[in-house]
C-alpha cells in the first residue's frame, strides 16, 4: 500500500511537472481521487480523564434496531409508556433536589469553615500578632488544600478540575470513564469545599456543574456500579441515549445551583455543553433547574434567621441591584465599547497563557503523585503569602461618614475591613483579598461606593488574580473557572468606571459587573446563556442592553485570536470532540478515499462459526462489524447473485451470545421465539464484558451463531462519493458511533461495504495525519 502510493505520488508529480505549474488540492474535485496520502488512518485512543490518562471508547446513542428491540417496542403497553414519561420527570426532580441540597451543604460547609478561619487571623491582627496570625492563615489553608489535592490525587483524579470539558465531551459522544462514579462525586464535594474553603483563586461553580451531572448519571443508572438497584423500572435507562439527556439535567441543575440561575442553567447546556437537543429536554432541563431554585430559596429563608452559622444573610445572590436605579446614555456607549473589546482581548490572552501553563503543569504531573500535591500546596502557600501580606502595602483610608453600612468591619464579611488600621478607618486592598471570594465579588461589585478603592488598590488586585488565575487551574483539586475570571473581569470593570469619572451615567459597581461579563465572553465565548445568568444575578433588566452589547462584542474579538478555553482544554486533553463546523478543506475529500486509508474493514457472516467470532474479538479492537450474508437473491433473479448487508452488530452483543451460549449444532436461521426465550433487550444493554471473561471449549468452537436477530438491521450508510464534511455533520448531528460507507456501484459478487468510518476517523487532526498536502489548503483557509 505504501509503495502504491508512493508510486501513485511520483506519477503525479511528473504529470504535474509536464504541465509545468504545481496543481492545486483546492482544486480536486470530488470525482477526481485524492491520492497522495503516504499512511494509514491513525488515531490514538487515549485521553485525560480528569487527571488520569483513560482508553477512550464513543458511547452508542443510535437506536438499535435489532428485532428484539422491535419486539420490545410493539409489546409495550400504555401503563409502561406512561411509567416510562413519568420515570423520566421523577429523575428531573430527584437531580434537581439532591443538586439543591449538596449545593446548600457546599455552600455552608465552605462558608462558616472560611469564616471561622477569617475571625482567628482577624483577632490576631487586632493584638498586632502578625506573624502568628500570618502562620494560622497559611498553616489553615495548607492543610485544607491537602485534604482536597490528596483525595483527588490518590482517591478519585478524575474529581479534578471543573468537569465541564468531560462532560462537553460526554454529551458529544465519547465514554469519559469514571467520570460520573460515586467516589468521583464524593471527593468532589469534599474537594470543593476544601479548596474554597482554603482561598484559592477558583470556584465552586464549575465543580457544581460536574456534581448535578455525577448525581443524574448515578440515579440514571440505579448507584455505583457495584450497588446498582434492580428495579424493573430502570431498567428503562440502561441506555445511552437515556442517559445522556439525564446528564444535560444534571449539568443545568449544577449551573442553577452555583448562580441561583435557572433559566440560564438550561441555556448554558443548551449553548455550551449540549451536542443534541429537543423540545421534550428542554422542558424536563428546566423542571430540574425549577426544583434546584426553589430549594436554594427555601434554605435562604432559613438561614436570613441566623441559622447557618457564619453563613450570610444575602443568601447565594452575589449581586442584587433590583433597588438600584440604572440610568445611561448614548455617549456611554464608548465605555461599554471599550470594556467589551478589552474583554476579548484579555479573554484570549488568558485562553493562551493558560494554555501554556496547563503544558508546564502536565510534565510536573507526569513525575508523579507526590510531584503533584507539592505543587498543589506551593499554589496554596503563595496564595497565603499574597492574600495576607499585599494589604500592608494599602494606606489605611478614614471611614466615609455619609455611608450607611457599618466601617469598619472586622467580622467574616464586610465592604470595609479594618485590617491592621486603626479606628474609624479601614483597607480597601484587605477587603478585597481577606475574605471568601463570593465576597470578594460582593464588595467589589458594591454600588454608590464610588471612592471605596484606590486605583494601586484595584491595580494590585487585578494582577495578583491574573497570576493567581492562571497558576491555581491545573493543580489536582476540583477547581472552576467562572470566579477567577469573574474577579480579574469586574477589576479592570472597575478601573475603566474610575477613568470615566464624571463623563459617565453609569455607576462604578455596574462597570465591574460589565467588566466580568467581558472577559467571561472573551475566554469562554458564551453570550446568551451568560446574559440571562448576570441578569438573574443582578436582579434588574436595566442592564439587559449593555450587557448584552458587551458580551457580543467581547465574543467576536475574542473569536478572532483562538478558540474558547473549554475548547482549548478539550484538545490538550486528547479528548476527541467533535466541532459543530468541519473544516473546509474536508470537502475536498471523500468518504471512501477515508476508508480506503483504514485497514480493510473486518465482516462477519449472518450465521458465523463461534472460532470465527472468537477470534476476530480477541485479535481486533473494533467494537462494530458489519454483517454480509453470502448469495443473496436479488429480486428478479433466480440464481444467489450478490453479497447482502444485513446490518452491523456491537461487540457487546456478540460477547452476550457467546456468554449465553447461543450456540447451534447447524447452520440455520433461527426463529423469533427462540431469541426472545434466550435475550431480552435488557440483556444487550450490559456494555462491561471482555473476551477474556467469557469461556469457550473446543467443541463449541465448531458451532454456529445466528446473527441476524442480535445485529441492528437499520444502520446509517453512507455512499462513498459523499464528501468527509458532509458525513462528519451526519456523524455529529445524529451521534453515531458507526458509519457504513457503502459503493456507488454494486457489482455480483463484490463486498456491499467499503468501510466503517468511527469518530477518530473523521476528526481532522487524524485526517492529516494521512493526507498531509491537505494542510496545505488548511492554511490557505
Amino acid at each position: 500500500m505504501e509503495d502504491d502510493s508512493t508510486h501513485l505520488e511520483k506519477s503525479e508529480s511528473q504529470h504535474t511537472m509536464m504541465d509545468g505549474e504545481e496543481r492545486d488540492p483546492e482544486s480536486n474535485t470530488l470525482q477526481q481521487p485524492l491520492l497522495k496520502r503516504n499512511r494509514t488512518l491513525s488515531s490514538n485512543p487515549l485521553a485525560l480523564v480528569g487527571a488520569k490518562v483513560s482508553h477512550i471508547e464513543s458511547l452508542d446513542y443510535e437506536i438499535n434496531e435489532n428485532d428484539l428491540f422491535k419486539h420490545d417496542w410493539r409489546s409495550r403497553s400504555k401503563v409502561q409508556v406512561l411509567q416510562y414519561i413519568f420515570l423520566k420527570w421523577t429523575l428531573a426532580f430527584l437531580v434537581g433536589l439532591l443538586t439543591g441540597l449538596i449545593a446548600t451543604f457546599i455552600n455552608l460547609a465552605a462558608e462558616n469553615i472560611a469564616g471561622y478561619k477569617l475571625l482567628a487571623v482577624v483577632h490576631l491582627i487586632k493584638k498586632k500578632r502578625y506573624v502568628t496570625g500570618f502562620a494560622y492563615f497559611a498553616g489553615a489553608n495548607l492543610i485544607l488544600t491537602t485534604v482536597a489535592a490528596v483525595l483527588c490525587v490518590w482517591f478519585a483524579p478524575t474529581a479534578a478540575g471543573p468537569g465541564i470539558p468531560e462532560i462537553k465531551a460526554y454529551l458529544n459522544g465519547v465514554d469519559t470513564p469514571n467520570m460520573f462514579g460515586a467516589s468521583t462525586l464524593i471527593v468532589k464535594i469534599i474537594g470543593s469545599i476544601g479548596a474554597v474553603s482554603a482561598g484559592l483563586d477558583l470556584g465552586k461553580e464549575g465543580p457544581l456543574v460536574h456534581i448535578g451531572s455525577c448525581i443524574a448519571s448515578l440515579l440514571g443508572q440505579g448507584g455505583p456500579d457495584n450497588y446498582r438497584l434492580k428495579w424493573r423500572w430502570l431498567r428503562y435507562f440502561n441506555n445511552d441515549r437515556d442517559l445522556r439527556d439525564i446528564i444535560t439535567s444534571g449539568a443545568s441543575s449544577g449551573v442553577c445551583a452555583a448562580f441561583r440561575a435557572p433559566v440560564g442553567g438550561v441555556l448554558f447546556s443548551l449553548e455550551e455543553v449540549a451536542t443534541w437537543w429537543r423540545s421534550a429536554l428542554l422542558w424536563r432541563t428546566f423542571f430540574s433547574t425549577a426544583v434546584v431554585a426553589v430549594v436554594l430559596r427555601a434554605f435562604i429563608e432559613i438561614c436570613s434567621t441566623g441559622n447557618c452559622g457564619l453563613f450570610g444573610s444575602g443568601g447565594l445572590i452575589m449581586f442584587d441591584v433590583s433597588n438600584v436605579v440604572v440610568t445611561y446614555h448614548v455617549l456611554d456607549i464608548i465605555p461599554v465599547t471599550i470594556i467589551g473589546i478589552i474583554g476579548g482581548v484579555l479573554g484570549s490572552l488568558y485562553n493562551y497563557f493558560l494554555h501554556k501553563v496547563l503544558r508546564l503543569y502536565s510534565i510536573i504531573n507526569q513525575k508523579g503523585k507526590i510531584q503533584k500535591l507539592f505543587l498543589g500546596l506551593s499554589i496554596s502557600l503563595f496564595t497565603s503569602v499574597c492574600q495576607y501580606c499585599l494589604p500592608f502595602l494599602a494606606k489605611c483610608r478614614a471611614c466615609d461618614p455619609s455611608i450607611t453600612e457599618a466601617c469598619p468591619t472586622n467580622g467574616r464579611s464586610g465592604n470595609f475591613k479594618q485590617f491592621n488600621c486603626p479606628d474609624g478607618y479601614y483597607n480597601d486592598l484587605s477587603t478585597l483579598l481577606l475574605t471568601t471570594n463570593d465576597d470578594a465579588v460582593r464588595n467589589i461589585f458594591s454600588t454608590n461606593t464610588p471612592f471605596e478603592y484606590t486605583v494601586t488598590s484595584l491595580l494590585i488586585f487585578f494582577a495578583l488574580f491574573c497570576i493567581l488565575g492562571l497558576f491555581t487551574f491545573g493543580i489536582a483539586v476540583p477547581t472552576g473557572l467562572f470566579l477567577p475570571i469573574i474577579l480579574i473581569g469586574s477589576a479592570y470593570g472597575r478601573l475603566l468606571g474610575i477613568a470615566m469619572g464624571s463623563y459617565t451615567h453609569i455607576d462604578q459597581g455596574l462597570y465591574a459587573v460589565l467588566g466580568a461579563a467581558s472577559l467571561m465572553a472573551g475566554s469562554m465565548r458564551m453570550t446568551v446563556s451568560l446574559c440571562v445568568i448576570f441578569l438573574e444575578l443582578t436582579n434588574n433588566l436595566l442592564l439587559l442592553p449593555i450587557t448584552m452589547m458587551v458580551l457580543l462584542i467581547a465574543k467576536t474579538v475574542g473569536d478572532s485570536f483562538n478558540p474558547s478555553i473549554y475548547e482549548i482544554i478539550l484538545e490538550l486533553k486528547g479528548l476527541p470532540f467533535l466541532d459543530a463546523n468541519p473544516e473546509p478543506w474536508m470537502r475536498n475529500l471523500t468518504v471512501g478515499e477515508l476508508a480506503d486509508a483504514k485497514p480493510p474493514v473486518v465482516t462477519l457472516s449472518g450465521i458465523e462459526k463461534v472460532s470465527r467470532i472468537v477470534d476476530v474479538l480477541k485479535n481486533t479492537t473494533h467494537n462494530g462489524f458489519p454483517i454480509v450474508d453470502e448469495g443473496a437473491v436479488q429480486p428478479g433473479f433466480v440464481v444467489p447473485v450478490a453479497k447482502e448487508l444485513h446490518g452491523l452488530i456491537l461487540r457487546a452483543h456478540l460477547l452476550q451470545a457467546l456468554k449465553k451460549k447461543w450456540f447451534l449444532t447447524e447452520r440455520r436461521k433461527t426463529e423469533d421465539w427462540e431469541v426472545r426465550e434466550k435475550f431480552n433487550w435488557v440483556d444487550l444493554a450490559e456494555r462491561e464484558a471482555k473476551i477474556e471473561e467469557v469461556a469457550v471449549t473446543q467443541n463449541e468452537m465448531d458451532m454456529y451463531v445466528d446473527l441476524h436477530s442480535l445485529a441492528n438491521a437499520t444502520p446509517y450508510t453512507v455512499v462513498e462519493s459523499m464528501s468527509v464534511a458532509k458525513a462528519m455533520v451526519l456523524f455529529r448531528q445524529v451521534g453515531l458511533r458507526h458509519l457504513l460507507t457503502v459503493p456507488k456501484y454494486q457489482a455480483a459478487g463484490a463486498s456491499p461495504v467499503v468501510g466503517i468510518l468511527t469518530r477518530q476517523d473523521l476528526r481532522a487532526c487524524n485526517i492529516l495525519t494521512a493526507f498531509p498536502h491537505l494542510a496545505r489548503s488548511k492554511k490557505d483557509h
